[in-house]
Order: C-alpha cells, then structure tokens, then sequence
C-alpha cells in the first residue's frame, strides 16, 4: 500500500511520525498531489509505482469507452436500412467518416486539457461528455423518421471519444519515469484501441440477439451509459491531479516548425489511419460485399466477426514497438507498408472469387500489418526529433520537449486517415459501383509512403539509419 498523507488530516502528525515523509504522497484537496517525482527510485519503489499503476487501470477503462463510443457508427450504419432509414449510400459513408475527421480535431485541444484541469479532473469530465452521443444516438435510433442532420451531428459527437485518446496519453505519460513510460503508453493505447474491437463485437449481439431477435438499435447507445458512470466515478474516486503538469505550447510551435513532423505525421495516416479507417469500415464493407451472408439467420454473427480486425491490429501494436526496438523502427515501417501494399493488391485480385473467408484472411493479415506500422511509427519520433537537432544551434526548445508535444500532435493528424478512407470508399463505390478503385489508390499510396520511409528515414548514408532509428 502507498503512504498517503492528507492535507488537512487530523492523522497527519500520527502519519509523519510512522513513516519516511519523503516517501509519502502529499494529497492536498481534490486530489491535487504537490510532491510526485517518479525519477526518484526511493519514491516510485514505496508510493509511486503503486499510484501510478491504479491511475493507468482508470484512465485505460476510460479510454477504452471512448473508443467504444467513437466506433458507434461504424455498426450502426450497417442496421440503419434495415431499421427503416432511408439515408443513402453517401450520407452513411459520411456517418462512417465524420466521426474521425472530429476526433482527430479534438485530439489537438485535449492534449492541454491534463494540464489546464488535471488528469483526473479531466477524465471524470471527457468521459461524462460521451453520455451526450450515447444518450442522443439511443433516442435517434428510436425513430426512422430522425432528420439526416441529426443522426449527422450524433456522429460527431462520438468524436468526444476520439479526443480522449490524446489527454490519456498526456495524463499517463507523467505518471511514469522514462524507464517506464514506453511500456505505461503502449497499454493504455492498446486498451483503448480495443475499445473499437469490443464495440463491433458486442453491439450486434446486444441489438439482435439479446433483444430476442427483434432489431432494437436504441440499445447500441444505452449499452455505454452504465459503464460510462462507472468510468467517470472511478476516476473521481481513485485517480490524481499532478501539480507538476504542465501544458508545453512552445514546444507545440516549435514542433510545427519541424519538417519531419510532417513526414512522420505522414506516416502515422497510413498506418494508424488505416486501422481506424478500416475498422470503421469493416462491417459494412462485408455486408455490401457478402450480401448474401449477412442475410442468413446467423448474418449477425458473420457481421460480428469484423471485431477481429481491430482485436488483432490492437495486440499487434505493442509488438510493433517491440520489434521496432531491436531492428529499427524505420525499416519495420518500410517493410509494413510493403506488406499493406502487397495484401492489398491480393485483396483486389481476390474480390472477384467472392471468397468471404479470403476476404476475411487478407483483411486480418491488413489490420495486423497496420497494427505493426502503428507500433514501430510511433517508436520512431523521440529519436527522429533527437537526431534532427543534432549538430544545429541550440535554440530554446530542446529536443525532447519538441517529442513530447510531436507524439500528440501526430497521433491528432494520423486520426485523419479514418476520415479519408471511409470517404475514398464512399466515393468509389457511388462512383463506380465498387470499391476496387479505392482499393487500387490504397496501393499506391502504401507503395509512395514506404518509398518516404525509406528515403527519409531507413536509407543507407542518412544518420537515421546509421543510428537505426
């Protein structure tokens, strides 16, 4: 147990008397902590460990939720026709695709929200804003006869899910010593990437099965409300507010000033941007391929099964930065858009089998890949912004200010790819009746990024790869 020492207390003198005050944490009233070093080993041995871990369980339930919330529509959408709205084909691809172009814009305000309010004050308070499209989506999918713009701006609003990813990150990131901040980060990313996986798995069963096989769409809104409570209640409960956080907005000038936060950023659009894109995507992408499938009986459960692709693109986003760390998160990059572009390409030349399981394989194999580039793009910047300053002037922003605020600012432009790639399929199929033009440019542009990576990053004579960054 860690050693708490209240502000206030009446027990204060008994406390200090019993133990190492310098070991203790100093929580003084709404759960302000005044004294958090976690570079201290003394410190993060007896208190901070402990304090650290039970904040990164709360704010990975809260992030998942997010996620959960901010992939609404991408089911939703597939029992809209069904449930007797008449949207068109274009207006349910904008369903798909607004709630991304948000959420990636929410990203940018809500990483200086930790600072301005307090990681736990902020995270009790982004999690009650989802009640808002959860709540709201429950009373719209109610009435067929919901205006376009309605069901629209609903969709935006699970953005507020999108922009959670960011404080998280920003939150736990001062929890933690660097020693451990890699491994804090990369758990509370994955647990709320599953939060996407979780949201198609669940939501079928919950509108068609355990509604007695009657289509009850209220239920995919109502199904967050309890949890989204208890979220919020556990991190007014249990969470901290750290003194000690601060918002770096001259490193985020300063970062913009950067030529590789735009090339990375570019990066992180095909790769991050593919698996929140593609998830959003997936079921409906299987419904209007397989029509015959979804309309079997057990057409919920093949839907259902589009949970796979961003289960999978979760657990293998750790092990991207794994590997990254011992080959070079460069030429892990150049080999995985490589790979998009060849499973890509042989998910073209399948369609015309209409092969479900294939088609299903090569996705998995797709969202697997893009799992992997996430892990190893993302381990990348802290070194790229190292080395860019090597060898220059010494300026007022040091390099590692510069990372810090460039993870947030590329994981807010990378979120843009779940816009463009649920809105390049809409478009090809309006236009042509299929999605295989959207396919054939995704091919092009994994083959133009892993050309990037390569040149800028992984090729031999850069100092990137002499560093193997």
């Amino acid at each position: 147990m860690h050693q708490v020492i209240e502000k206030g207390s009446d027990n204060v003198s008994a406390q200090l008397e019993a133990s190492d005050t310098s070991q203790a944490l100093q929580v003084q009233p709404g759960r302000w902590v005044s004294n958090w070093t976690p570079e201290d080993p003394e410190f993060w041995k007896r208190t901070g460990s402990a304090v650290a871990s039970q904040n990164l369980k709360w704010s990975i339930f809260a992030e998942f939720l997010g996620f959960s919330v901010w992939q609404l529509f991408a089911i939703v959408v597939v029992y809209l026709p069904a449930a007797g709205f008449s949207y068109s084909t274009t207006q349910l691809f904008w369903l798909i695709s607004i709630p991304s172009l948000v959420g990636a814009t929410l990203r940018i305000p809500y990483t200086f929200m930790v600072a301005r309010f307090g990681g736990r004050n902020w995270t009790v308070i982004s999690a009650l804003l989802l009640l808002i499209p959860a709540g709201g989506i429950s009373l719209a999918l109610a009435d067929p006869s919901t205006p376009f713009w309605v069901m629209l701006s609903l969709a935006a609003l699970t953005g507020f899910g999108g922009g959670n990813f960011a404080s998280s990150m920003a939150n736990i990131t001062y929890f933690y010593p660097a020693s451990r901040k890699g491994w804090a980060l990369g758990l509370n990313a994955a647990g709320g990437n599953l939060g996407a996986a979780v949201a198609q798995l669940l939501v079928p069963v919950i509108v068609t099965v355990f509604a007695a096989g009657a289509l009850q769409l209220p239920l995919a809104g109502m199904l967050w409300i309890p949890l989204i409570l208890l979220s919020a209640w556990g991190a007014w409960k249990y969470m901290h507010n750290l003194s000690s956080a601060r918002s770096d907005i001259r490193g985020a000038i300063a970062c913009l000033k950067v030529k590789h936060l735009w090339i990375i950023s570019a990066l992180y659009v095909g790769t991050f941007g593919s698996f929140i894109g593609f998830s959003a995507v997936f079921p409906k992408l299987i419904v209007d391929t397989f029509p015959e499938y979804a309309a079997l009986p057990l057409g919920t459960a093949t839907i259902t099964l589009a949970f796979l692709g961003p289960l999978v693109a979760s657990l293998a986003r750790p092990y991207g930065g794994k590997i990254a760390d011992k080959l070079g998160g460069a030429r892990i990059t150049v080999a995985t858009f490589g790979a998009m572009a060849l499973i890509t390409a042989a998910l073209v030349l399948s369609l015309p089998r209409a092969n479900f399981w294939m088609f299903l394989f090569l996705f998995l194999l797709l969202f697997t890949a893009s799992g992997i580039g996430n892990g190893s793009t993302y381990r990348m910047i802290p070194a790229v912004f190292a080395l860019s300053d090597e060898g220059k002037q010494a300026s007022q922003v040091d390099s590692s200010r510069k990372a810090a605020a460039g993870l947030g600012l590329i994981s807010a432009i990378g979120a843009y790819g779940g816009f463009l790639i649920p809105q390049a399929l809409g478009l090809s199929v309006s236009s042509t009746g299929a999605y295989t033009t959207a396919f054939i440019i995704f091919i092009a542009v994994y083959l133009l990024l892993m050309a990037t990576a390569w040149f800028a990053y992984a090729r031999s004579g850069t100092r990137f790869a002499q560093h193997g960054v």
